[in-house]
């Protein structure tokens, strides 16, 4: 880990390796949320992209996460690889996407997963399986083999104020490296060594 390298180079340099080395969902991020006055929330979600200005999710806007996400002052996430003894930490502001960007991934997602995404009333009640199966299928029936993104689907970038690289060390003596920056337009980061 070099404190000279810019930390989006390095995460993605993380990323790359977490998935060579054949990691089961090596972008599965533990995204937290919280809006005014709430309690924190903390969820799975699977990060789909690392631009230079942030990182990209894609949930449904209609869903606790997406109301967090709008009300609240930001998110954070952690992402873990056990097999690598890396972490990463990010912390943050929230943007939505550009809908021409969730266009773009909602095309390319399988057709289920887009059948699914129209059906999917994300974290409501859901009286029984069969009811989500049907609604699925009759989704399929509607949209054929092009279905449009639903308006209510759609991606958000975290645009990080600090990310925090740990690397596992022998002894429990880690290596951990911490970027900040005080604004999302800035382009210099500030870095320092963190006890473990």
């Amino acid at each position: 880990m070099s404190q000279d390298e810019h930390p989006i180079t390095q995460f993605r340099r993380w990323l790359s390796a977490a998935e060579s080395e054949g990691i089961r969902d090596h972008n599965a991020i533990a995204l937290a949320t919280a809006g005014p006055g709430q309690m924190p929330n903390v969820r799975m979600v699977l990060l789909k992209g690392v631009e230079d200005s942030g990182f990209v999710f894609f949930t449904n806007y209609e869903s606790p996460k997406a109301q967090e996400l709008t009300t609240g002052c930001g998110a954070a996430f952690v992402i873990f690889w056990r097999e690598l003894g890396r972490q990463v930490r990010v912390r943050g502001p929230i943007e939505r996407l550009e809908q021409h960007l969730s266009d773009q991934y909602y095309a390319s997602r399988p057709l289920q997963s887009r059948y699914g995404a129209w059906v999917s009333r994300q974290s409501s009640p859901l009286k029984s399986k069969a009811d989500l199966v049907a609604s699925a299928a009759k989704a399929a029936a509607r949209f054929g083999i092009d279905p449009p993104r639903p308006p209510f689907w759609g991606g958000y970038r975290l645009r990080p104020l600090e990310i925090e690289f740990w690397s596992e060390g022998r002894h429990r003596l880690h290596d951990r490296f911490r970027w900040t920056r005080r604004t999302v337009s800035a382009s210099e980061w500030t870095t320092c060594r963190l006890y473990p």
